[in-house]
């Protein structure tokens, strides 16, 4: 089984509440989603851009598939049916690139009106915007961290560059100006009094 839980959380979260996910085709994930209150009687994750939109509706205890994308047939199921202290968080599991895109949680408290359609009529709770990467592409350079690791590897390049350059010249430099110095050694007196005359 891919890693479960690759993921709970690779997420940045904006000003919107909208949290970004990251994950690896056939890796299995969790959206999470919290409810102030935990007495629900129904949740629904969508996708907005979906026809129909609806990724998972839960209501009366089951999973009501009746307008459920077929996509996501088979693939999905709350962490906790039972929504325990209000967690509503979504299970997506073997994720494709067919996945990306922006997903929406909502609840009904109990107390609320309960209307026949599978619809709730609110704003949602949470927004998540999945990302699937696939692996095998470069994403290294598309992630900053992979940007970093590339920018200093290539200023340690030139570094490393730049002083055996400096070495290699300072070297030729002492060979030229050595041979003087060499004669001097070798007892050419005759060479040096010409120097200082």
């Amino acid at each position: 089984m891919a890693p479960f839980l690759l993921l709970m959380f690779l997420l940045t979260e904006a000003a919107s509440d909208l949290m970004v996910v990251t994950v690896h085709p056939g890796d299995d994930v969790i959206l999470p989603c919290q409810a102030a209150d935990s007495s629900i009687i129904a949740a629904e994750w969508s996708r907005p851009d979906l026809e129909p939109e609806y990724v998972l509706f839960y209501r009366d205890g089951h999973l009501d598939p009746t307008h459920q994308h077929p996509s996501f047939k088979d693939r999905v199921d709350l962490v906790d049916r039972d929504l325990k202290d209000g967690d509503v968080s979504l299970i997506l599991k073997n994720v494709d690139s067919i996945d990306n895109g922006t997903y929406e949680c909502r609840v009904k408290p109990a107390g609320s009106r309960h209307r026949k359609r599978a619809i709730i009529d609110s704003e949602p709770i949470r927004i998540i915007s999945l990302q699937v990467t696939d692996p095998g592409s470069d994403d290294r350079n598309s992630s900053p961290g992979g940007r970093d690791l590339g920018l200093a590897a290539g200023v340690l390049l030139l570094v490393a560059a730049a002083v055996v350059g400096v070495l290699m010249f300072k070297r030729c430099k002492d060979k030229r100006s050595g041979q003087p110095a060499d004669d001097e050694a070798s007892g050419d007196l005759t060479t040096h009094r010409a120097l200082y005359i």
